[in-house]
């Protein structure tokens, strides 16, 4: 398994190609060698190209608009062959919530598109919330319904080990149902400051990541992507490190 960056992360240092860049590089000093490109500026595919090559890095994964992949889903596609990268994401069903309703309509939009990612040699890939373990209306959870109505072939899971732990799910359990689904898992930790539940770096808060990386081995999880939306007030940079710093001293590169 290899660990990357999500960029999301670092977001706000990417709001122009020019800080984009740099972000890049302080990505790559700190020692990652693979990212997820989401949050950023809009950029041309191959100046990303261009900026990973320059840095040693691998764009593994994107979140990428919905509306753009319903709009051309093949020239997404083309784009993404430009830089390498044939998992694009969707970040969570557009609007960022979820009923009986919502779930219907996002199937049926985009069951199409998973089926001209696979044509072109991508795949559609969903990023989970917690949101996706609430129950339907006959008492079925979401995300069980995204596995029975896209194929593995059509859909894979950017599975989120904070939000499943949010949702009151077990992370190494659902992973480990999720088996072969998940290519690209997000890694952040959960902890407790006064009550409140934060986003933390990898190791530093109380999932159980011994065993989720055991799982995510055993389900040949490619890449543990690190994210951490918030870092409160803490720099990102410094909180990649910290997770990048605590993956590495188990052996992880």
């Amino acid at each position: 398994m290899i660990i990357g960056a999500q960029v999301f992360t670092v977001r706000e240092f990417a709001k122009t190609v020019e800080d984009f860049a740099e972000t890049l590089k302080k990505i790559a000093d700190i020692g990652y060698t693979t990212v997820q490109v989401s949050g950023t500026c809009e950029f041309d595919p191959a100046w990303l190209k261009g900026e990973l090559d320059k840095n040693g890095l691998q764009c593994v994964l994107t979140h990428t608009k919905g509306d753009r992949m319903l709009a051309d889903p093949a020239q997404v596609c083309r784009d993404h062959a430009v830089f390498g990268c044939h998992n694009i994401g969707i970040g969570a069903i557009p609007g960022g919530k979820i009923d009986d309703e919502i779930y219907e309509n996002f199937a049926k939009d985009f069951l199409p598109v998973a089926k001209v990612f696979r044509d072109n040699g991508c795949k559609l890939y969903y990023h989970n919330h917690q949101m996706e373990f609430q129950r339907d209306r006959n008492g079925k959870i979401f995300l069980d319904r995204f596995l029975e109505d896209f194929t593995p072939d059509l859909l894979g899971v950017t599975f989120d080990t904070y939000w499943a732990q949010y949702g009151g799910a077990d992370p190494a359990a659902w992973l480990s149902k999720l088996g072969g689904r998940v290519e690209c898992i997000h890694l952040k930790d959960m902890a407790i400051v006064d009550k409140e539940q934060r986003m933390a770096p990898v190791g530093s808060g109380n999932i159980n990541f011994d065993r989720v990386l055991q799982v995510a081995e055993d389900v040949n999880v490619s890449y543990l992507l690190v994210e951490q939306d918030k870092c409160y007030d803490e720099d990102p940079f410094v909180c990649l490190k910290k997770s990048y710093d605590y993956l590495t001293a188990l052996g992880l590169h």
